[in-house]
């Protein structure tokens, strides 16, 4: 059966990095998928009275924010339509459009309909930083996160971030694609950052997915006075990791995530791409 994926891209106020259409496709022709590119759009409602027509113009500003925000979700499947001609990745394309505050909601439900969904990331942009939250933490989904301005390449050395837990499982399962087509697998745990249920996980995990025909090696790792997220990255950099795996750890407060640890290190400096799954 072939894998559905998806890539979700808001348009406002402002756009993930300009590597996001690439490395969507790449991923897509690797998985050898189809690819769904959706640009949300900003449809900010016109709330103008005869004062603010009168002293903001603010009528025109709302119809320029919202033409600004759709000429760049053109341009933007203009290119990813380019990609994927270019290496024959059969594609189709949607342009969605939402209220600002509505838009990462938009994202995370139509993110349902596919077996993975893409998002692109840029440092310090709140906007696109709480669309991969909700898409991560609202969809249901496995979801691979990019970071903005570099090629992801072949994501063939896969990095599992295992500590035995629940949305550990779950990622390691969501990850089957890319362990399936990996030349390299690599488990690492993290000993000193909360309690584990064995010793052994790592090594359990390994034998788990030996016995599925996927070889990997486990190793244990200390945090010490470092951040767990610091840890995981750096690690995985260090062994030349290509894609790190991991459950997302975090609940959703009124509008806001309360993120675990790892999952609010790993979303504040993204270092290389990560499938994060809850």
């Amino acid at each position: 059966m072939q894998l559905l994926t998806s890539l979700l891209v808001p348009t406002y106020p402002d756009p993930p990095g300009p590597k996001v259409a690439s490395n969507a496709v790449a991923v897509a022709k690797q998985l050898g998928a189809t690819l769904d590119a959706a640009v949300i759009n900003a449809d900010i409602p016109d709330v103008s009275n005869a004062l603010s027509g009168l002293m903001l113009d603010l009528p025109a500003k709302i119809r320029e924010a919202n033409a600004a925000s759709r000429n760049r979700g053109k341009a933007l499947l203009e290119t990813v339509a380019a990609e994927a001609a270019r290496r024959r990745v059969t594609l189709t394309c949607q342009e969605l459009k939402a209220q600002p505050a509505f838009m990462r909601d938009a994202a995370a439900r139509e993110a349902r309909y596919f077996d993975l969904c893409m998002v692109g990331w840029t440092r310090d942009t709140e906007s696109i930083r709480a669309t991969a939250e909700e898409v991560v933490f609202s969809s249901g989904r496995p979801t691979l996160i990019f970071p903005g301005d570099e090629d992801v390449g072949a994501l063939d050395h896969v990095v599992i971030a295992w500590d035995g837990s629940r949305v550990a499982a779950r990622a390691v399962a969501d990850a089957r694609p890319f362990l399936e087509r990996a030349s390299t697998i690599s488990i690492i745990t993290v000993t000193d950052e909360k309690a584990l249920s064995r010793e052994d996980t790592g090594d359990r995990l390994a034998n788990g997915l030996a016995a599925r025909g996927l070889r990997a090696t486990a190793k244990l790792i200390h945090a010490g006075d470092n951040k767990i997220a610091s840890v995981l990255e750096d690690h995985a950099i260090r062994i030349n990791g290509s894609l790190l795996v991991m459950g997302g750890w975090g609940h959703s407060r009124i509008r806001d995530f309360v993120l675990g640890g790892a999952t609010e290190g790993i979303l504040s400096d993204l270092r290389l791409p990560v499938l994060m799954s809850h």
